[in-house]
């Protein structure tokens, strides 16, 4: 079993950046992959990035590569999602998730967070 616990969402101006952390329980966190999901209002949720237990391999959706990048520190247990020009479209609750591969397909992915809010508004 995994706890993920989703933190540092807030509001920020357009162009501006926002770094999310997602920290997890257990101490296998290394055997995890890890992604990173969010979800707009009346919208369906999204892939945004993925990265491998051992932080090797990354997956973007491909609209978000060169704005965010995904990492993780396993002495730490905690993803990280580094947002960078932010736009009013990317206001969405984002989910951190575990799982056993970098897949962009949210069924890949067995343990999720609660998610964090993040506003980008001009």
């Amino acid at each position: 079993q995994v706890q993920l616990v989703e933190s540092g969402g807030g509001l920020v101006q357009t162009g501006g950046s926002l770094r999310i952390s997602c920290q997890a329980s257990g101490r296998t966190f290394s055997s995890y992959a890890m992604g990173w999901f969010r979800q707009a209002p009346g919208k369906e949720r999204e892939f945004v990035a993925a990265i491998s237990g051992r932080g090797f391999t990354t997956n973007y959706k491909n609209s978000m590569k060169g704005r965010f990048t995904i990492s993780r520190d396993n002495a730490k247990n905690t993803v990280y999602l580094q947002m960078n020009s932010l736009k009013p479209e990317d206001t969405a609750v984002y989910y951190c998730a575990a799982g056993t591969s970098t897949s962009s397909s949210s069924n890949g992915y067995d343990y999720w967070g609660q998610g964090t809010q993040v506003t980008a508004s001009s």
